[in-house]
């Protein structure tokens, strides 16, 4: 493909700097696993006007979520664990659930779980746990955040014994729900293998991959490498112009200093050249963590028929399914290129998104930090000028 072009691509990115819909961006993108353009535009920090670099930190959120997914793959390759296994064979806090009846009120208002959480209800969001941050007013919006489940004083061990003392949404595997499973699942690596969690994923990914600033926190010689975090000037509409400042999400400090929590679900910093290294590992043409059969099956739907990404007050993702830790495409939509179908991706709630299509064999990434950006609409043009980049129209 000598003849491609990545400048209406670099200049739609451009564009939604210039636009003040992000503070700025770092992309790349893959043909098999080469890395066939990188581009960085725009800041790190608009007011200090520190231009972005490729080797500054962003905070990953729900990006981690397949770092965690891939420990737990591991395991499964190893044997160790099996995705019907009972959640509570490994964390007992877990077991003898009870699970709110349909239209409670009442958070007290249960009945018995008529089957344990597995492995995979957790890897695929069907667990019938909750997160506390997308329902609110709701019982369990409003009991997640009582009992303080997501705080970072909490080490993995005390959060499961948190969520042990709250009920299920809906009876495992008859409802998604984006939750704290995957937190649950950091948990799990660290029963299984014996290690902390962040110590599993130095030895076992980081490391092996060379990942250097990729962590739980920010050490002081690298602050100066953490991007600033902004927040659009209106929640609710991510089609208005202007960015607010946001270092204060989600709580003052947050990644600067150690603490208890190593969050599974959205714990991690990152750079754009370590998400790379880390994306291409599930790339073949070369050395993976995983074998090519595992990584099949991550990238295959494991949602019962019915069964589709769904956030509460949103319209049903008919398109989207989901496999072992990250969404699927099953199907094509109005607002995604036509070749998007077998891709599986995510995002992270400050902007950063990832996607791999092992059916055409192309990936891509992007960097940003915009405070509940995931999903605006930057995500959809940087993956329709991506794909036409790439040679889909």
């Amino acid at each position: 493909m000598a003849n491609q072009s990545f400048d209406a691509l670099h200049a739609a990115m451009q564009a939604q700097v210039d636009q003040q819909f992000l503070p700025g961006v770092s992309t790349a993108l893959f043909q098999g696993r080469d890395v066939v353009d990188t581009f960085c535009c725009g800041f790190a920090d608009r007011e200090a006007a520190i231009a972005l670099r490729e080797d500054h930190i962003f905070r990953m959120f729900s990006n981690t979520k397949l770092v965690t997914s891939c420990a737990v793959l591991m395991l499964f390759e190893e044997g160790r664990i099996q995705w019907d296994d009972p959640i509570e064979a490994y964390i007992p806090e877990l077991g003898s659930r009870h699970v709110l009846k349909s239209g409670a009120t009442r958070i007290d208002d249960v009945e018995p779980a008529k089957t344990s959480i597995t492995i995979r209800h957790l890897m695929t969001h069907t667990s019938g746990l909750s997160y506390g941050i997308f329902d609110p007013g709701t019982a369990m919006f409003n009991a997640y955040n009582k009992a303080a489940v997501t705080h970072p004083g909490k080490a993995l061990s005390e959060m499961m014994t948190t969520l042990g003392s709250l009920p299920l949404s809906f009876q495992p595997g008859t409802q998604w729900e984006y939750s704290v499973a995957t937190d649950v699942l950091g948990r799990l690596v660290e029963v299984v293998s014996g290690e902390s969690f962040g110590e599993f994923l130095s030895s076992r990914i980081f490391g092996p991959l060379g990942m250097t600033d990729t962590d739980f926190w920010v050490p002081e010689v690298k602050l100066k490498r953490l991007c600033a975090l902004y927040v659009g000037v209106d929640l609710m509409d991510p089609t208005k112009p202007g960015l607010l400042r946001a270092d204060d999400k989600p709580f003052p400090g947050a990644y600067t200093r150690k603490l208890p929590r190593e969050s599974g679900g959205g714990g991690l910093v990152s750079t754009l050249g370590d998400t790379v290294k880390f994306i291409q590992s599930f790339l073949p043409g070369g050395a993976t963590l995983l074998k090519p059969s595992t990584i099949e099956l991550m990238c295959r739907n494991q949602l019962a028929a019915g069964l589709c990404v769904q956030f509460p007050n949103m319209p049903r993702f008919e398109s989207k399914g989901f496999g072992l830790g990250s969404s699927v495409t099953i199907g094509t939509s109005a607002w995604e290129p036509a070749e998007v179908v077998g891709e599986v991706g995510w995002g992270g709630l400050a902007g950063t998104i990832w996607w791999i299509n092992p059916r055409i064999g192309i990936a891509g990434v992007l960097m940003t930090q915009r405070y509940f950006g995931f999903g605006n609409p930057y995500s959809f043009v940087f993956k329709a000028q991506a794909y036409k980049a790439l040679g889909f129209k």
